[in-house]
């Protein structure tokens, strides 16, 4: 059953080292984060969850060694579209879930001192978030207990809360991510992700960043079974640009489709079926000169060749190739002359 991008693709995005380290280095103002000691933290199992929560939530923990003592850092991924009034008294549940787990795995407790849990919700729904982050809030007044009174609060992360302007004077792949959710705008995230690409020294982290775009902007939803897709290592900045150009267009023909299908008849279908088959042929050209650095000549006599492709499965399949860095023109040329079968382009 398909499940959401953001549902599988943030937990995997968290999960890598690298992001997490961003995360709150960027964007958790607190002075411990400055001692934390990324190279030994680790993600942990969430043993002491209910099955119910395992199966609807998204979560992480962390264990982190700062200043030689260990630390719990625990995110919580919210998707939805508002936020849940109740959300202080459902991480208060997972944090003392935690901590009874802590206990219960243990022989000796007569000294024993629970872990510091540090808890961030990370929402990103188009909304401004409403939910009290204390729990306080969310208990009557009378009668005032004082001290004996419920205090906890954990840290709002609420996506659409910074600016473009602030995410891009941040530049970073979590930066990047926000900027993506809150403030899409295809023509800026193109050329961020490409630079991005270029500064960050961990390919394998901004890869994840790039393979999730790529997902986002084709499809929206990804099947289980292409979970791994997101570990593909980009190797080249073109191989990045390629990736980007065409997912890109994609995106450009799903929106057409999406505006064709509300505004149009259906007897226009054949026009318009037309129209995405031009749009192929135009991303091939484009990628072709990307590739291969064409002549003025070669651009025209493949210009003229693919004009003669009526099938968009087969324009599909030229696009794809061109994704592969390893394809060289002639096993190009040699591909599209099998779908037209002649022997050389005119």
């Amino acid at each position: 059953m398909p499940v959401k991008i953001h549902d599988s693709g943030y937990k995997k995005l968290f999960s890598n080292h690298t992001i997490f380290r961003q995360l709150l280095e960027t964007f958790i103002p607190q002075p411990w984060v400055k001692e934390l000691d990324f190279n030994e933290c680790e993600t942990l199992d969430k043993s002491f969850v209910s099955d119910h929560y395992k199966e609807t939530e998204s979560d992480l923990i962390y264990r982190v060694k700062v200043a030689g003592e260990i630390i719990y850092i625990y995110i919580l991924l919210e998707f939805q579209s508002t936020s849940p009034r109740f959300m202080a008294v459902r991480v208060l549940n997972y944090i003392t879930s935690f901590y009874l787990d802590y206990v219960n795995v243990r022989r000796k407790t007569k000294n024993l001192k629970l872990p510091v849990v540090f808890p961030i919700v990370l929402y990103n729904g188009e909304h401004t978030w409403t939910a009290p982050v204390e729990m306080a809030d969310l208990i009557e007044k009378i009668p005032a207990l004082g001290e004996y009174g419920l205090h906890f609060k954990y840290l709002l992360l609420a996506e659409n809360a910074y600016t473009p302007e602030k995410l891009l004077q941040i530049r970073n792949i979590v930066s990047t991510l926000f900027l993506a959710e809150a403030h899409y705008d295809v023509e800026i995230l193109k050329d961020e992700l490409l630079n991005l690409y270029e500064r960050e020294i961990d390919k394998q982290a901004v890869s994840l960043l790039l393979n999730w775009f790529r997902q986002l902007a084709l499809y929206g939803i990804m099947p289980l079974e292409d979970y791994a897709e997101l570990d593909h290592v980009y190797r080249t900045k073109e191989e990045v640009h390629t990736m980007l150009a065409t997912a890109l267009e994609r995106e450009r023909q799903k929106n057409r489709r999406e505006g064709y299908a509300e505004g149009h008849a259906e007897g226009h279908a054949e026009g318009h079926a037309e129209g995405e088959r031009a749009t192929q042929r135009k991303v091939v050209l484009q990628l072709l000169q990307w590739r291969f650095k064409l002549v003025e000549t070669e651009q025209a006599k493949f210009t003229r060749t693919l004009a003669k492709i009526d099938n968009a499965q087969q324009l599909a399949g030229l696009l794809n190739s061109l994704l592969r860095e390893a394809l060289t023109i002639d096993e190009f040329v040699a591909q599209l002359m099998d779908y037209l079968s002649v022997d050389e382009p005119e």
